[in-house]
């Protein structure tokens, strides 16, 4: 592909995604790389290398400065399976209902006596109308479009007491 690449658009830019490219971008500026995606609105691309032990070095060529860009390699299925689960989160390993259950009902105790009004729908929590708490109710799980309530929620959840078995000093018997 030659000049013009910010004009294509994502219908042609599709076309090299999981593709080893090499980009040529300003005066003897080249970038080589698997192309993960490109920014639909700057037509910038995210350039992954993958390294020794699974690590993987990401470049991003800004749109505006692309000049160039050559398809080099065809991604195998392994290779395109690294670039599409490379960066998501890591799973979370796989919890018995009833450890589910107990954390849920321990959030949800812990809220309610901070005063929060919680209602339980399906497996989430729903905490004053505006937030969810997703299993396994960690404070990364928590989701709101209110970032103030947003925090506010998971610094509380941060900072939960540990039960009392944990610091005997603290038990009245």
């Amino acid at each position: 592909m030659q000049c013009g690449w910010p004009l294509l658009g994502p219908l042609q830019w599709m076309r090299y995604v999981n593709k080893q490219v090499k980009v040529k971008a300003g005066k003897d500026e080249e970038r080589r790389g698997w192309l993960l995606t490109v920014d639909p609105v700057s037509a910038s691309l995210v350039l992954v290398n993958f390294g020794e032990e699974g690590r993987a070095s990401v470049q991003v060529v800004m749109g505006h400065a692309v000049e160039e860009v050559e398809v080099l390699q065809e991604a195998d299925e392994e290779t395109t399976r690294r670039l599409q689960t490379s960066f998501l989160p890591p799973q979370t390993r796989s919890l018995e209902p009833a450890e589910l259950r107990r954390r849920r009902g321990g959030v949800r105790r812990w809220l309610e006596k901070n005063r929060f009004p919680v209602e339980e729908e399906g497996d989430e929590l729903r905490v004053a109308g505006v937030l969810t708490i997703a299993a396994p109710y960690g404070p990364d799980d928590c989701c709101s479009s209110n970032q103030i309530i947003l925090d506010r929620i998971q610094k509380l959840m941060r900072n939960q007491a540990q039960p009392a078995a944990d610091h005997p000093e603290t038990d009245p018997a």
